[in-house]
């Protein structure tokens, strides 16, 4: 019952002002820092998404022929370093999309990378036996790398993202948005797979048909782009996102930067039908209208 006297300073009323004030100030912060972030991630789109990529792959095949010293050569800092660089503008753009509800789909997809790489290198399922042949930093318990988020979660979310803005209309609709970005992810690895066998990354035993890689690699990945894709699902609002994406221009520079890199690997390797599934994802990349001449000029 109101007593009609004053609140007291120190009452329940009168504390809730300084929580809200602190929510609003944490708000603020949030927005300053994100506005900050996509200004440095736009005024250097083109040394980002271009000149890292072809650097990389430039300096990887050189690894790979023995033409680097061998401080150099493989170094796995400056192969995270690079990797850290070119996912900069996906994590910028999904950062407001990042909230309570994405925490655990993407905790559990996180835990779920080390699981099914584990079981691989262990057991040879599902992606058949192979073994990685250099260091990509260091290990987890000796097996695989530490890093090993940064190299698989990044894949799935471009090739939802890009599944996203190919659909159109029909990102409404569940199954078509799930199996074209299930398919999306497995096409990354057609491009991926080779392209890394190739420069010595990893390799399969015995070695598959597909230049060095096996069908029961892409089982493996069938299986794991599909749990990976639905945690995705789980993970964001899906018209929020649609909706930042279109909005960000950035937001699939990261599979540019993957194009260009895997892409080029395969070319010089002469993995011509990997090298024709990149040019598809360019394609595709160009047909979000947010790709052309410009971009690759750097202008």
């Amino acid at each position: 019952m109101d007593s009609g006297e004053p609140t007291a300073p120190g009452s329940e009323s009168d504390a809730s002002s300084p929580r809200s004030g602190d929510a609003t100030l944490d708000d603020s912060t949030r927005a300053t820092v994100q506005r900050r972030l996509e200004a440095l991630i736009r005024e250097n789109r083109f040394t980002i998404a271009v000149v890292f990529p072809v650097i990389g792959a430039v300096t990887l095949v050189a690894s790979a022929e023995g033409l680097l010293p061998a401080a150099l050569s493989y170094n796995p800092l400056l192969i995270l370093f690079g990797t850290l660089v070119m996912r900069s503008p996906l994590v910028v753009a999904l950062l407001p999309q990042v909230d309570r509800r994405a925490a655990l789909p993407l905790t559990v997809l996180i835990a779920y990378t080390y699981g099914i790489e584990l079981l691989g290198v262990r057991t040879g399922w599902p992606y058949g036996t192979f073994e990685y042949g250099i260091s990509l930093g260091p290990m987890l318990g000796g097996e695989v790398p530490l890093a090993l988020p940064l190299f698989f979660v990044p894949l799935v979310l471009n090739a939802y993202l890009l599944t996203l803005l190919a659909l159109g209309d029909r990102v409404a609709r569940l199954v078509p948005r799930l199996l074209g970005a299930i398919a999306a992810v497995v096409a990354v690895d057609l491009v991926l797979d080779p392209a890394a066998v190739a420069i010595g990354f990893w390799s399969y035993v015995p070695p598959g048909g597909y230049y060095g890689v096996p069908l029961s690699n892409y089982r493996g990945w069938l299986l794991s782009g599909t749990v990976a894709v639905v945690l995705v699902e789980l993970a964001f609002d899906r018209r929020a996102l649609v909706d930042r994406v279109r909005a960000c221009e950035f937001a699939l520079d990261d599979l540019v930067s993957f194009v260009l890199l895997w892409g080029a690997i395969n070319l010089l390797y002469t993995n011509w039908l990997a090298a024709g599934v990149a040019g598809a994802f360019c394609l595709g990349l160009l047909r979000t209208d947010r790709y052309d001449l410009g971009m690759v000029r750097g202008t």
